[in-house]
């Protein structure tokens, strides 16, 4: 059943970002580069994009589905409209769409 696995916010430095959270909620991240940084707990993770060629406006939330290309056709068989297309990420592989509403959210199929 596809759930919401993750949260990415944008942030302006995933170091100062990283700093607030583990001091207000004791969360610790790992490190994918020098702009990205997420939890690794296997329940709802949250991650901070800091690469402003690839933050959103808006915090986005992550679905997580079994098969990518099966959600890929039944977002756009909804009038859904694709933002980022397939790409991989440590971990699996994901795209970008806007809902009729305007809300940005990505799909994600884990490895």
């Amino acid at each position: 059943m596809a759930r919401i696995n993750f949260l990415e916010l944008p942030v302006a430095d995933t170091g100062a970002a990283k700093a607030f959270y583990g001091a207000a909620f004791g969360w610790q991240f790992d490190d994918f580069g020098s702009s990205y940084a997420c939890t690794m707990t296997g329940d709802t993770d949250i991650g901070f994009q800091a690469d402003p060629a690839q933050k959103t406006a808006a915090p986005l939330s992550v679905i997580q589905v079994e098969d990518l290309e099966a959600a890929l056709a039944a977002v756009t068989g909804a009038r859904g409209v694709v933002t980022v297309p397939i790409f991989g990420l440590p971990g699996g592989r994901r795209f970008h769409f806007r809902d009729p509403d305007g809300h940005e959210l990505a799909v994600m199929q884990v490895d």
